[in-house]
C-alpha cells in the first residue's frame, strides 16, 4: 500500500506513545504486513515537564521538543502526530522548526465534538493556558473544568500513570469526578490529556466521550492514506497511446 510516513514526537510520556502507535495499527485497513503505514517514532522522556516551564518557569522544552520534530522530518515523516495534550501549547512554535505538517490534536478534537457543553479532563497546564476553551470557542461549545479540589485530584492521577502506577480507587475517582462535571451540564466528557486516555473510556462517563488521542490516530491513518494516493503515479495515457499505435504498425509491417 502506498501511503504517507506517520512521525510520532513522543515519550511525553512513554505509554501514551505506545498507545498511539498501538492505535494506528488497529485503526488502518490492512489485510497484511505490507497494508499498514510506516511509522517513525522519536521517543524522547528527557523532554523537560511542560507544565512546570509554563507554570513554573522550570526548563524550556521548546529545543527538545524541536530537535525532535526535525530528526522526525530527516527519517522521512510525511507530517507529525504528537500525543501530548499540553505541549499543543507549542504548537506554533514547532511548526516553524520543520516544513512538514503538526497535526492538531486540540483542534481536530474541538472539530469532532456536536454537544453544546462538555467537561474537560486534563492537565492543570492544558486547563490554565485554555487550550481546549480557545479551540472549542469558534465552534460554539462551552467548556466545563472539574474543581480546584478535583482538579489537583486529576494531576495526581496523571502523575501515578506516568509511574506506572493506577489502582481501582483512582478509577472510581476519575468516574466521580466525571459525574460531577455531568452533573453541571457536561453532556459529553473530553480525554485531554493523553495519559488519562489508557485508563479513561466510554464506560466512564454517562454520555459520549471524545478520546484526544484516539481522535489523533484517526486523523493520522486517515492524513497517511490520503497522502499516499495524492503521491500515487498517473498513468501517461499520451505515452500509452503512440505505444500502443507503435506495437500495431509493427504488427502491421510484419504480415507478409
Amino acid at each position: 500500500m502506498n501511503t504517507g510516513v506517520i512521525g510520532i514526537l513522543g515519550g511525553m510520556g512513554p505509554a501514551a506513545t505506545a498507545e498511539l502507535f498501538r492505535r494506528i495499527v488497529l485503526k488502518t485497513p490492512a489485510q497484511c504486513d505490507q497494508d499498514h503505514i510506516p511509522i517513525v517514532i522519536d521517543n524522547n522522556p528527557q523532554i523537560p515537564d511542560r507544565g512546570l516551564f509554563i507554570l513554573n518557569g522550570g526548563p524550556d522544552p521548546r529545543p527538545a521538543l524541536c530537535r525532535s520534530a526535525r530528526k522526525l522530518e530527516r527519517m522521512g515523516a510525511s507530517f507529525i502526530a504528537m500525543p501530548c495534550n499540553t505541549a499543543h501549547v507549542f504548537l506554533p512554535y514547532l511548526q516553524k522548526a520543520v516544513r512538514i505538517p503538526f497535526i492538531d490534536m486540540i483542534a481536530e478534537t474541538a472539530r469532532s465534538i456536536t454537544e453544546p457543553v462538555v467537561g474537560l479532563l486534563a492537565t492543570e497546564t492544558t486547563v490554565r493556558t485554555q487550550l481546549y476553551h480557545d479551540a472549542c470557542e469558534p465552534h460554539g461549545i462551552e467548556v466545563l473544568t472539574p474543581c480546584s479540589d478535583d482538579q489537583a485530584r486529576v494531576m495526581e492521577i496523571i502523575y501515578a500513570i506516568k509511574g506506572g502506577c493506577f489502582d481501582l480507587e483512582m478509577k472510581r475517582d476519575l468516574r466521580a469526578i466525571a459525574a460531577r462535571l455531568r452533573e453541571r451540564g457536561a453532556q459529553a466528557l473530553v480525554v485531554g490529556c493523553t495519559e488519562l486516555s489508557l485508563v479513561i473510556d466510554q464506560d466512564d462517563f454517562d454520555g459520549p466521550v471524545y478520546d484526544a488521542l484516539d481522535i489523533l490516530a484517526r486523523v493520522a491513518v486517515h492524513k497517511a492514506l490520503q497522502h499516499g494516493m495524492r503521491q500515487m503515479p498517473q498513468p501517461d495515457h499520451k505515452n500509452t497511446q503512440i505505444k500502443i499505435k507503435t506495437s500495431a504498425r509493427r504488427a502491421t509491417m510484419s504480415i507478409p
